[in-house]
């Protein structure tokens, strides 16, 4: 085929084809995402309609997930403990869980690792019964007594636990009881079977308002963890094995994208769009009673799914005043948790 010579450009000609040029070299350049290596991922959490896993009811409810290239079965399971085990047993890729566990994992040769923070302050408080301790004035007051909390391997320990220490009161000389998260928790107080409880919202938020319990530390906020431990103390967050980061990291990346969004939403959403987003079971018939709690916890809410570069130090020296077989030389921090994820979604959503 003959080819014929190019026109001769005119100066408007070739002001029009540099403009174009020039509009071309401008354009931004929409990057493929990157390919999954699991689309499908199994996700287990202990509790998910709790406060602390409200970034990820957010991202699973407006679709974020999805708009990921991802699907996700999320497996609701009792407590913290269960959520792991599912992942240990193989029925699960994921925990959405307190970041502690990566520590105690850790230290029993088991390497998993944190990759984006949903909560900043673990949400947890702790008070004393007006019913059995109408008088109570010191923390000293209560050993021998008898402690609800969560379950014994959850955070609501944890901080039963820092508090006594602090007043000299050993794990041995108080009773923790297991009292769950909602009707048990109040059953238990409200009949006198524990003098203290060291729980959650939206429990604690509901005791206070009746005036059943004096709040005597509140980690619901940053001052109050500080208070208590010293520092940041990183909570709720996804984590998974190292081995699984390893092969998968984009699958990761996607998650963590998922995540960071739903932090960016719940920053600026108001007591309407939480009321339309979260399932209405979760409201436990009482609409305001949510939102008054949501209201107690908002600050304690990651903003951009990074953790807090000396978390690690204040969470390692929580549990090591807690468990003697804690071998804190030989725990390494940076292998617990990673911000490399969360950067990268922090730029996606300028969050």
């Amino acid at each position: 085929m003959t080819r014929l010579p190019p026109l001769p450009l005119s100066r408007r000609t070739f002001g029009v084809g540099a403009m174009l040029a020039a509009a071309s070299l401008a354009a931004p350049v929409v990057r493929a995402q990157p390919k999954l290596e699991k689309n499908r991922v199994a996700m287990a959490v202990g509790g998910k309609a709790l406060f602390h896993y409200l970034p990820l009811t957010v991202a699973e409810q407006l679709g974020f997930f999805r708009d990921e290239g991802l699907e996700v079965e999320i497996h609701d399971v009792a407590g913290d403990a269960q959520a792991l085990q599912a992942v240990l047993g193989g029925m699960a890729d994921v925990v959405s869980g307190t970041y502690e566990h990566t520590i105690n994992l850790q230290n029993r040769g088991q390497f998993f690792q944190a990759f984006v923070l949903q909560g900043r302050a673990p949400q947890v408080v702790l008070g004393v019964s007006m019913k059995t301790m109408p008088g109570f004035k010191t923390v000293h007051e209560l050993k021998g007594r008898r402690i609800g909390v969560v379950a014994q391997d959850s955070s609501t320990s944890m901080l039963a636990h820092v508090v006594l220490s602090r007043y000299g009161i050993r794990a041995s000389e108080v009773s923790l009881i297991d009292v769950g998260t909602a009707a048990g928790a109040l059953a238990a107080l409200r009949s006198g079977q524990i003098d203290a409880i060291s729980s959650i919202d939206p429990v604690m938020t509901l005791l206070e308002q009746k005036g059943e319990v004096r709040i005597i530390y509140d980690t619901r906020t940053l001052k109050g963890t500080q208070e208590v431990f010293g520092g940041p103390m990183p909570a709720a967050c996804l984590y998974a094995s190292q081995e699984f980061l390893k092969k998968h990291p984009n699958t990761a990346q996607a998650m963590t994208n998922a995540i960071v969004h739903g932090l960016k939403w719940l920053q600026t959403a108001g007591p309407r769009d939480l009321i339309k987003t979260v399932p209405e079971a979760y409201l436990v018939g009482d609409r305001g009673l949510y939102l008054s709690s949501f209201n107690k916890v908002r600050e304690s809410i990651a903003v951009d799914g990074m953790f807090p570069e000396d978390g690690g130090k204040i969470a390692l020296r929580a549990l090591a005043s807690l468990d003697v077989t804690l071998k804190t030389e030989k725990i390494d921090l940076a292998r617990t948790f990673t911000n490399q994820f969360a950067l990268r979604a922090k730029v996606k959503f300028k969050a």
